[in-house]
Order: structure tokens, then C-alpha cells, then sequence
């Protein structure tokens, strides 16, 4: 974390959100892109509207299993460091609609920081 201890400015709150690893790969493997109206899908959650739309959509290299195997691989390996860097970090349940997790990190956001020992 040599790195992080040499940016000027840290976040004053951070946030973690468990996810567990099936989620997280439902989500990013299924997610595609129209390449003539540049429009996002999701194949579970927000599936095109229709058959020739889907047949047209595009993967991007990012999101196949191999690479977010690679990147969930890094991000496990750093976490526990991270944690630890960043002490009084945010962690909740990422795993929940996204209303609800975006209702929580505003909470976070607008409650008032806990003032550190002397």
C-alpha cells in the first residue's frame, strides 16, 4: 500500500460491498452492449427488447469468467490490506437490490464521521 500512502488527498469514507464470487459473475458475464445504439443489457435483468437486438449484442473482453476470475484473484489478494489501511471503511452487504445499497451508502455519505481518539 506504498502507493496509497503517497496520494495528497485520502477519501474521508470508504465503502466495501461483499458480494459473494456466484453473484458477481451473474452480473458481469451477462452483460452485453449494442453496437449500433451503444444501449447496455444485461441478459437476466434487462434483457433486450428484442430477439434481433440480442442477437447483434457484444460481450466485452472484460466481463468473460476468465478475466473477472483475474481481477476477483487481485482484489482478494489486497483486501485484507486495504481494510486495514483504510480503518474505519463502510462494509455492507452489496448483495441486495440496488436501491437498497444505494440507500445505505447514503447513509454513510450524509451521517456525520465518528471523530477519532486523541
Amino acid at each position: 500500500m506504498v502507493e496509497l500512502t503517497r496520494v495528497p488527498v485520502l477519501p474521508r469514507r470508504v465503502f466495501f460491498l461483499n458480494v459473494p464470487f456466484d453473484s458477481i459473475l451473474e452480473r458481469l458475464t451477462l452483460r452485453r452492449t449494442d453496437p449500433v445504439t451503444g444501449e447496455r443489457s444485461h441478459l437476466m435483468y434487462k434483457p433486450p427488447p428484442t430477439m434481433e437486438i440480442q442477437a447483434r449484442l457484444l460481450q466485452s473482453p472484460k466481463d468473460s469468467e476468465e478475466q473477472i476470475k483475474l481481477r476477483m484473484d487481485r482484489f482478494y489478494r489486497n483486501s485484507a490490506e486495504l481494510e486495514e489501511f483504510y480503518g474505519q471503511a463502510i462494509t455492507l452487504n452489496g448483495d441486495q437490490d440496488p436501491y437498497t445499497v444505494f440507500e445505505y451508502i447514503e447513509s454513510g455519505i450524509i451521517n456525520p464521521l465518528r471523530k477519532k481518539a486523541p
